[in-house]
């Protein structure tokens, strides 16, 4: 196989036209109304100079504003397993993310391997290769399709003389360029803090703290001689730092499942919706429930869990949470650092998995998806596939999903197709109140019958002289207060 073969995606061509026609923007675009996505959304996409502080930019985009600070950047794959198209759509992906993260993709090149090489991920040969391709282009970064462990991250930056980021790297800076709110921007940070800890590089005992004599201020006999190097002191800081924000996240968790106990209390039913990142689960949350969540066309829009209510054709509530997206390979230390977000999902009555139908590969997003959910212990939950984008799908591939997902539902979040199938299936999964009651509620407490047509299920309601006469299946709580208005057998 010669160089050129090597360096060379299968089809190369075809890959930079799909990544260029994934990243050109919808010439449909969705009317911009006056919600807290589209104030989110619009200041995202905004950057203003202040004026008078000595600038002759007036106003600058997000987007020209990175024409200025954009990194010109290489993708490198190592193609282990699987088919060449695999292999293809991992860097289209990988290109995504790049560009997600403000970057300027130059070229793609994928090697095939058995296994990456332990010293320099590619081989010494292929890395001063890439080295020359470099050069040409006149990139500034390389980003590997995979994790780099330490040593390898060192040895590819001695050989390519620019910066080297993984694939884990790049999803936590993305990760940090959307996180705001607080507990977001905590666990973003604690990965990157668990992250960056056996990848810091010092200089040894150059740069050594010597305790040094008395006039030095140090403690005299005993003391003197090497102290903590560089590398030494930067490490203790992370790990006190990664020690205080676990302990910020175990406060915002408990939080969190406070909340969680009072609808339980209330018995509220809970409704999580999880999928592969960009698959429109924001989008299907709004068509829910107007809650006019921050809707963008970019991977990991949403970092921050939504928490929103709902209700039934009959009445009864229910909260829908829109959680962050899922990827191939997500970073172990995302998910340890957004666990207790992710919780929301284990410790709901039942999981909406979002699929994007458009995708080339949605069977390989539910499976990515799957692994997560293993890792978060939330297997266990009942799943309902929707599969969402059905407008930007052709026949033939509907057709072939449906037989591949034969119980999924088909909608789409942007026209609102399919929206109402989803509210009634939604509302025959939810969990059902196990006590049955014959009661009749006098006219003074209309309280109690608001709360069992919110929290119960109203099978028969009459209006007579001494009260209001329900029929209905309600919890156990519920029943108890209701207990003393048991109506008499007619």
């Amino acid at each position: 196989m010669t160089t050129a073969q090597n360096r060379a995606l299968p089809d190369q061509a075809e890959a930079r036209a799909d990544t260029a026609a994934r990243s050109a923007p919808r010439s449909e675009e969705p009317p911009i109304d006056d919600t807290t996505g589209s104030y989110a959304l619009e200041e995202r996409g905004s950057l203003r100079r202040v004026a008078g502080l000595g600038t002759e930019l007036t106003d600058v985009t997000e987007v020209e504003y990175r024409q200025l600070r954009l990194e010109r950047v290489v993708l490198v794959g190592v193609w282990t397993e699987g088919t060449a198209v695999d292999a293809q759509r991992s860097l289209v992906e990988l290109a995504a993310l790049a560009e997600t993260a403000g970057s300027e993709v130059l070229e793609a090149l994928v090697q095939r391997r058995d296994k990456p090489d332990p010293a320099t991920y590619v081989g010494s040969g292929k890395a001063n290769e890439i080295r020359d391709i470099v050069a040409d282009t006149g990139a500034d970064t390389v980003v590997f399709d995979g994790e780099l462990t330490p040593g390898q991250l060192n040895q590819l930056e001695k050989v390519l003389k620019v910066k080297v980021v993984d694939r884990t790297a790049l999803i936590l800076d993305i990760f940090a360029q959307h996180a705001t709110s607080r507990e977001g921007k905590a666990q973003v940070e604690l990965a990157q803090m668990q992250y960056m800890l056996p990848r810091l590089r010092g200089w040894g005992e150059s740069l050594s703290r010597q305790a040094g004599g008395r006039v030095a201020g140090g403690g005299g006999i005993g003391t003197r001689g090497p102290g903590e190097t560089k590398i030494e002191t930067d490490r203790r800081r992370i790990r006190s730092r990664v020690s205080k924000l676990r302990r910020e996240i175990a406060g915002m968790a408990t939080a969190r499942a406070t909340q969680r106990s009072s609808r339980d209390r209330n018995a509220v039913p809970s409704v999580a919706i999880a999928g592969y990142t960009n698959a429109g689960k924001s989008s299907l949350l709004n068509q829910l429930t107007d809650a006019g969540v921050l809707v963008q066309d970019a991977l990991f829009a949403t970092l921050d869990p939504t928490v929103r209510r709902a209700e039934t054709a009959e009445g009864r509530e229910y909260t829908l949470t829109d959680t962050v997206g899922f990827v191939r390979h997500l970073p172990h230390q995302l998910v340890d650092a957004f666990r207790s977000t992710l919780e929301e999902v284990a410790a709901a009555d039942l999981l909406l998995h979002i699929v994007d139908g458009s995708d080339p590969d949605p069977l390989g997003q539910i499976n990515a998806v799957r692994v997560v959910l293993n890792e978060i212990d939330a297997a266990a939950v009942p799943e309902l596939i929707v599969v969402n984008k059905v407008d930007a799908m052709t026949e033939e591939d509907v057709l072939l999903l449906r037989q591949a997902l034969p119980g999924a539902l088909w909608v789409s979040a942007r026209t609102g197709e399919g929206i109402g199938a989803l509210r009634e299936v939604i509302a025959g999964r939810l969990p059902h109140p196990e006590v049955d009651v014959d009661v009749l509620v006098p006219y003074d407490r209309g309280d109690l019958v608001a709360r069992v047509h919110r929290d119960g299920e109203v099978l028969t309601e009459d209006h007579e002289a001494e009260g209001t006469r329900l029929s209905a299946r309600v919890d156990a709580g519920l029943a108890a207060a209701l207990a003393v208005f048991t109506a008499p057998v007619a």
